[in-house]
């Protein structure tokens, strides 16, 4: 049986360019997913086929429209790079059996991927995966095994993304309230494919739109990756610091994950910014609603989820997890370490540029500054510290990373004891202070070290005794 290249991960599957993501099995995956998708639901109903702004991913967005055509499915293609959560939008939007966005969302500029999304345009869940993943094989090795109609078939359709996705952002959060606080706002889309929409839906009011990076650069130059955390926003932090900003939104590069700076050009990491908005959506707000997080998301989600008296679920990590739980519990909101966060009555599924539009709007609602709000929110949880370190990994190399941790037991950590452990999802130790995690990445090879805690001073040797334990 022919190797299998296509591995779907905590969100997708995602390859190097060229080396095992080619033309040759992207078109396997489509005919994979095609395959999967007309055994669950049919061929009555269209599919939604999208791209983001990375190098070629509109051809192989393309290919993939060309197999779900060949295989009986209209398709509906984007005419223009689309956030992932647009896409999710027009599936539920049109009414469609499902679709497909080629992206890799934050990982470096040689990486691409595919992103499944079922009917109801969340992640798919890992059953849902495995089932397309584990068709793959036998059709590299089966000649003519991939259905493909040409480019110009009358199966394949354009359509322009933005028009309903921004009116669904309308119906969830008050624009014209943010329109009209006179902010100045700062927008980084890190060159992916939210860019101008930040600006699109704020003109015409007295807040003004500031955007950096704004162009489609598939290089990502000056970043490491497209992802909205602290150690790739040092120019848009530096804008911010000099700027008189009210606030800072950075979007990764399928827009789906949001980064906060606040107006100092502090960044506000990302379990901090859950606690925010979960904040702003149990007590400015008064929603009410359980809460979902993932393993590697703050404990001031739980804080605050019974503060306000609501329940709180937890998870692994990957909205695959999180999306049908929030769904099964009508959640009010689910979020998890990367960013990503998912509202009731949009998605079940990550919206950064929602998620950045309710920051604002916190911010517009109140007419305090970010660092005033965390501060509100610290008034209830008290003062987390998180951290996170990602250490590359040798190919073939995570069985022994895992052997180490699976038989790690330590009874302290960095002079304070252990009182519990799980494997809900990687390795998760927790001390009298918060918690330190081990998780081998599902998309790259990597092994991340988290911790969050209470005691700042702890962090560091934390994190060194991290290292110890997993041997890096």
């Amino acid at each position: 049986m022919t190797e299998n290249p296509v591995h779907f991960g905590t969100d997708g599957w995602r390859a190097i360019i060229a080396e095992e993501f080619t033309f040759a099995n992207v078109r396997a995956c489509a005919q994979a997913s095609a395959d999967h998708f007309a055994a669950t639901y049919g061929k009555d109903r269209h599919m939604v086929v999208g791209y983001d702004t990375r190098f070629l991913s509109d051809e192989f967005a393309l290919e993939v429209a060309r197999v779900l055509a060949g295989n009986g499915f209209k398709v509906q293609l984007a005419d223009r790079p689309v956030p992932t959560p647009s896409l999710s939008w027009r599936i539920i939007e049109s009414n469609a059996c499902g679709g497909v966005i080629v992206t890799s969302s934050h990982n470096p500029p040689s990486w691409n991927g595919i992103k499944v999304k079922p009917h109801y345009g969340g992640s798919a869940t890992p059953e849902f995966v495995a089932a397309i993943e584990e068709r793959v094989p036998a059709i590299l090795a089966t000649p003519g095994a991939v259905k493909s109609a040409p480019a110009g078939s009358d199966a394949i359709t354009r359509f322009n993304p933005v028009p309903g996705y921004l009116a669904a952002m309308a119906r969830q959060v008050d624009i014209p309230r943010i329109k009209a606080a006179g902010l100045k706002v700062a927008i980084d889309p890190m060159y992916g494919a939210g860019m101008g929409l930040f600006s699109e839906l704020l003109a015409g009011g007295t807040t003004t739109v500031t955007e950096i990076h704004n162009v489609r650069n598939p290089a990502f130059p000056g970043l490491r990756a497209p992802e909205p955390i602290e150690s790739n926003l040092g120019e848009f932090m530096a804008l911010l610091a000099n700027g008189g900003f009210a606030a800072g939104i950075a979007n990764d590069g399928d827009a789906d994950r949001v980064g906060f700076v606040d107006e100092r050009g502090v960044y506000i990491d990302q379990l901090r910014t859950f606690a925010l908005l979960v904040n702003y959506m149990l007590g400015l707000r008064g929603l009410r609603g359980p809460v979902v997080k993932s393993v590697t998301t703050s404990n001031m989600a739980a804080i605050l989820a019974k503060h306000y008296g609501v329940e709180l679920y937890e998870t692994p990590v990957g909205f695959k997890y999180i999306g049908p739980l929030m769904m099964e519990k009508d959640a009010l909101i689910g979020g998890e370490e990367s960013g990503g966060y998912g509202f009731r009555g949009h998605l079940p599924e990550r919206d950064g540029i929602l998620a950045g539009l309710f920051l604002l709007d916190y911010v517009a609602a109140t007419g305090k500054p970010p660092s005033q709000l965390l501060a509100e929110v610290f008034a209830i949880t008290g003062a987390h510290f998180y951290q996170r370190l990602d250490f590359a990994l040798e190919p073939g190399s995570n069985t022994g990373v895992k052997a180490t941790l699976d038989a790690a037991a330590p009874k302290e950590i960095a002079g304070r004891p252990v009182i519990s452990s799980d494997r809900t999802d990687g390795w998760r130790f927790f001390t009298p202070e918060g918690w330190l995690l081990f998780r081998l990445s599902g998309t790259e090879p990597l092994l991340r070290i988290y911790t969050e805690l209470t005691d700042e001073s702890l962090v560091a040797p934390v994190l060194d005794a991290g290292k110890k334990i997993a041997g890096v």
